[in-house]
C-alpha cells in the first residue's frame, strides 16, 4: 500500500515542479537574515506553488481566491520582514499576481494586481527613499500580470477550440460506428435473405407432398384405426406449422417496394394498439401522441407490421396487470415513436444481436420478428434504436422521416 500510494504521488510530480523546488532552494541557500522570519515563508512559498495545481478544490472559484491571497500574504510577510522596501524578494509578489492572471479573466487579474501593488507601495511609509524604485516594481508587477492574462485567455480559446474539435471528431466517430453497423447489418439481412428465399421454395414442394399424402392417408384409413388417423392429423398439423414459418422466412426475403402514400400515423397506431389489445387483455396500452404530426407519406400496412411486433413483444414481456406506452413525437424532421414497457428487460450482452435474423430469446421464438421489423423501418429510410436494463423494461424508438425523396 504505502508503494502503491508513492508511485501515485510520484505520478502527479511535473517537470516545473523540480524547477520550482530549484529556484526556491536557491533563495534559501543565499538567504540574507537566516532567521525564521526569512526561511519560513520561502518554504510556505515553495510548498504553495508546486500544490496549487494538485488540489481539486484549487478548481473551484473560491479555492483559486483563497489560494491566492495566502501567497500574496506570505510574499508580504517575506518583504516585510527582509528589509521592507529595500528586500530582495520584490519579485515574489508575481507569484499571487501570475497565479490570478492565469486562472482568472482580466477583471480578477486587475484585482489581484492592485492588491498586490497596494501592498508594496504600503512599505513608502517606513521607506519614503525607495518612492521611484517602489514605483518601477509596480508598473512591472502589472505589465507581468497583463501579459500573462493575455497569453493564458489565448490558451484558454485554443484549449476550448481543441475541445470542441474532439467533441466533435468523437461524434463523427459515433455515427461512423452506426454507419458501419447498419451497412453490416443490411449485408446479412441481404444474404440470409437470398437463401431463406432459395431454401422456401425448395421446402414448399416436398411439404404440399406431405400434406396431400395425410390427407389421402386419413380419408383411406378405416375408422376403427385410431393410431393412424392421429398420426394423419399430427403429419398435417406440422405441416401446416412448417408452411407458416416458410411464409415468415418469404416475408424477410422477398425485396419490399413501400408504396409511399400520405397516410396518418395515430390512426395507423390505432390500429395496432387494438390488436394489440385482442391479443393481450391482461396488459394496459397507454397512448401519448403529439398533436403536431401531420400526415405524412409511408407504407400503413408494413409500419403497422412494424409496430405490432414491437408492442406485442412489449405487451408479452410485460407481467400482467402492467402497462406499455406508445408515444409519439415531431424531431427534426422525424417522426419519433417509443414503445416504453417495465418488462423483464434485455440482457446487455444480447443488445447488439436482437435485430440479427434467427436471433432469439423466447422458446419458440423464430427469430424473425425484429429483423422483418428492422428491414422494414431501413427501406423506409427511418432508423431503430432500443435501450434496455434487465428487471427495469425496455424502450424501442422508431424515428421516420417525414419527407420522403421520391
Amino acid at each position: 500500500m504505502p508503494s502503491s500510494r508513492f508511485h501515485r504521488w510520484l505520478g502527479l510530480i511535473r517537470p516545473h515542479d523540480f524547477v520550482w523546488l530549484l529556484l526556491f532552494a536557491l533563495l534559501i541557500a543565499t538567504n540574507e537574515f537566516g532567521d525564521a522570519f526569512e526561511i519560513v515563508p520561502l518554504v510556505a512559498l515553495a510548498v504553495l506553488q508546486v500544490l496549487e495545481p494538485k488540489i481539486p478544490a484549487l478548481e473551484a472559484k473560491r479555492g483559486r481566491v483563497l489560494w491566492i491571497v495566502l501567497k500574496l500574504a506570505l510574499s508580504y510577510v517575506l518583504i516585510g520582514f527582509t528589509g521592507s522596501a529595500a528586500s530582495r524578494y520584490w519579485p515574489i509578489l508575481l507569484l499571487p499576481v501570475v497565479s490570478a492572471a492565469t486562472a482568472m479573466g482580466m477583471v480578477g487579474t486587475l484585482v489581484f494586481t492592485m492588491l498586490a501593488a497596494g501592498a508594496y507601495l504600503s512599505f513608502l511609509a517606513w521607506a519614503p527613499l525607495y518612492a521611484g524604485d517602489l514605483t518601477g516594481r509596480v508598473v512591472f508587477l502589472a505589465m507581468a500580470g497583463i501579459l500573462v492574462n493575455i497569453l493564458a485567455e489565448d490558451l484558454r480559446v485554443q484549449s476550448a477550440k481543441s475541445r470542441r474539435t474532439a467533441e466533435q471528431l468523437a461524434e463523427a466517430n459515433r455515427h461512423m460506428r452506426e454507419a458501419e453497423e447498419a451497412v453490416r447489418r443490411s449485408d446479412r439481412l441481404a444474404a440470409l435473405g437470398q437463401l431463406s428465399a432459395g431454401l422456401a421454395h425448395e421446402l414448399r414442394n416436398p411439404l404440399g407432398t406431405i400434406r396431400g399424402s395425410s390427407e389421402m392417408l386419413s380419408r383411406t384409413v378405416s375408422a376403427e384405426n385410431e393410431v393412424a388417423r392421429e398420426v394423419a392429423g399430427f403429419i398435417a398439423s406440422e405441416v401446416d406449422r412448417a408452411n407458416s414459418l416458410i411464409t415468415r422466412f418469404l416475408q424477410f426475403a422477398r425485396p419490399m417496394q413501400p408504396r409511399w402514400e400520405p397516410a396518418d400515423l395515430a390512426a395507423t397506431l390505432d390500429r395496432v394498439v387494438a390488436q394489440v389489445e385482442r391479443e393481450a387483455p391482461g396488459i394496459a396500452i397507454y397512448k401519448n401522441y403529439a398533436p403536431e404530426i401531420p400526415p405524412f407519406p409511408f407504407d400503413a400496412e408494413l409500419i403497422e407490421r412494424v409496430f405490432f411486433n414491437l408492442v406485442l413483444n412489449a405487451a408479452q414481456a410485460t407481467a400482467p396487470g402492467g402497462a406499455v406506452t406508445v408515444k409519439t413525437r415531431a424531431l427534426d424532421g422525424n417522426a419519433e415513436i417509443a414503445v416504453i414497457d417495465r418488462g423483464v428487460g434485455i440482457e446487455r450482452q444480447q443488445l447488439d444481436s436482437i435485430f440479427n435474423p434467427f436471433f432469439t430469446t423466447k422458446p419458440a421464438g423464430v427469430g424473425l420478428g425484429l429483423a422483418i421489423v428492422s428491414k422494414i423501418v431501413d427501406e423506409h429510410g427511418g432508423k431503430i434504436t432500443v435501450e434496455s436494463e434487465p428487471a427495469k423494461g425496455s424502450v424501442f424508438r422508431v424515428f421516420l422521416p417525414m419527407r420522403h425523396a421520391q
